[in-house]
């Protein structure tokens, strides 16, 4: 065999590794805890088997199958991987603001495996976060559900390829801001907003019809009709229309909460979410009734004009409605102070324990759509886990163990100290914050540039 054939050789064997490679799936068997399953209430002094990424066996006394590592959580809690509904861990560039709509673009193909954000959220139990396109456009990126493989050699790896796709769409001030006064065009107004929505919807339906007709007639025989010109950004709105994306979208007044609704329900859009969602308590009644739930701050706001009406029983108000709640960071900081968030329902509304669990595990899988797969410690579920020292929504609550899929990726007694003291290559070591409204927004980062520019040119036209 010459040179060339054994260099051929090496490179197929080298695409088969690559081909047949797995996700590290893991076994471990938890003994001794107080497990938290989210849905089934609570078990004391429980085992719980994981074999190949999956939960197999719940109860007590479960022996360890041969070569399964054994830990002992006696006197620890063990509950569900927490799940962040919106974040921007992994992403160093999160807005496409150079149109209203920029359906095309995907954040799965930007994401860092290698963040450090990734290992942080993992030392505050968070297993699975929601990587969103930012909040400049009406219609932005799609998103992306990452399971926390921090360090993955495949990039690949850290995509929850089961998930459901998603898509960010953005309300009020933000594309406002950018687009109307910023660059001159439409939206200039949160009625310009709507009419950005329903023109794009329109038009993929449109578009949908053009496709539609010729796949009719290319099976009449003899036929020369030409396809449509494909195009991805209407492709991806036709696919919002026919229940294939579910859309997150960035919101703050109950007004243009209620105009989505309308605009959804006018294009028999079921599968929507919203994020921030402060003044949903004012119209709690029909986000439970026409979508798939509100993701919220605990007790953010004031932070811009638009934010300033509201309140901290917000969260409480959209569950006692019956919407589906969910509680997120928007922040690379707040993502490992999840469990706290969460316990501020109970301050702010007398939630309950399984209550105020569920917006940060169970809820916010049902909003992205994996329910069936994580967001509570079941039987057949996969193992993404986190074992507290003291109960989670203590204030002494301290994350010791996350796994995800069985293997554990932060252990807080044997990891390297200086593996906690590494530092984003694209993060300033000691931020300084001069402006503190958008700069400090991860929905709006990177778009004062685009802003400045074509606030400047703008300007320029009308001297």
């Amino acid at each position: 065999m010459n040179k060339l054939n054994y260099l051929l050789a090496a490179f197929v064997g080298l695409g088969l590794s690559v081909a047949q490679a797995q996700t590290p799936k893991g076994s471990v068997l938890i003994k001794n805890a107080t497990v938290l399953t989210v849905t089934k209430g609570n078990l004391e002094n429980s085992d719980v088997l994981v074999q190949d990424g999956v939960i197999k066996q719940i109860g007590k006394n479960i022996a360890a199958p041969s070569g399964v590592q054994t830990i002992d959580a006696t006197g620890k809690f063990l509950m569900p991987g927490i799940i962040d509904a919106h974040s921007h861990v992994a992403l160093d560039v999160v807005n496409e603001a150079s149109s209203p709509i920029t359906s095309e673009v995907r954040m799965k193909d930007v994401v860092n495996p290698f963040e450090i954000g990734i290992y942080r959220a993992l030392a505050g139990g968070v297993t699975i976060s929601h990587a969103m396109h930012g909040s400049a456009n009406v219609v932005g990126g799609q998103n992306a559900t990452l399971k926390h493989r921090w360090g993955a050699k495949d990039p690949a790896d850290i995509i929850m390829q089961d998930a459901p796709r998603t898509i960010k769409f953005a309300l009020g001030e933000n594309p406002t801001r950018v687009h109307g006064r910023g660059n001159g065009i439409q939206p200039r107004t949160r009625m310009g907003v709507e009419a950005v929505l329903r023109n794009g919807f329109s038009e993929a339906l449109q578009y949908k019809k053009a496709w539609e007709t010729y796949n009719a007639a290319k099976a009449q025989k003899g036929n020369t009709v030409t396809p449509p010109v494909y195009n991805e950004r209407l492709q991806t709105l036709a696919d919002i229309l026919d229940g294939k994306i579910i859309i997150h979208c960035h919101s703050y007044r109950a007004d243009e909460i209620y105009m989505l609704i309308n605009v959804a329900k006018d294009f028999n859009i079921k599968k929507l979410v919203f994020q921030h969602t402060n003044e949903g308590f004012k119209v709690a009644p029909e986000i439970a009734e026409y979508t798939m739930g509100a993701s919220v701050f605990a007790d953010w706001w004031a932070y811009k004009m638009e934010v300033y009406y509201s309140t901290a029983f917000n969260a409480a108000i959209l569950q006692r409605n019956g919407a589906i709640t969910s509680i997120n960071s928007d922040s690379a900081e707040l993502i490992r102070h999840l469990y706290h968030e969460a316990a501020k329902t109970q301050r702010y509304g007398g939630l309950t324990d399984d209550e105020a669990l569920a917006m940060i595990t169970i809820n916010p899988a049902k909003q992205l759509g994996i329910d069936d797969k994580v967001g509570s410690i079941e039987v057949g579920k996969q193992a993404d886990l986190v074992i507290f020292e003291s109960h989670p929504l203590s204030s002494y609550a301290v994350p010791q163990m996350t796994f995800v899929d069985g293997v554990k990726y932060f252990d807080i007694k044997s990891d390297k100290d200086d593996q906690r003291q590494l530092v984003a290559a694209t993060e300033m070591v000691e931020p300084i914050f001069l402006r503190a409204n958008e700069e400090a927004h991860r929905c709006m980062q990177d778009v004062d540039a685009y802003f400045e520019a074509f606030q400047g040119a703008f300007l320029e036209e009308k001297h």
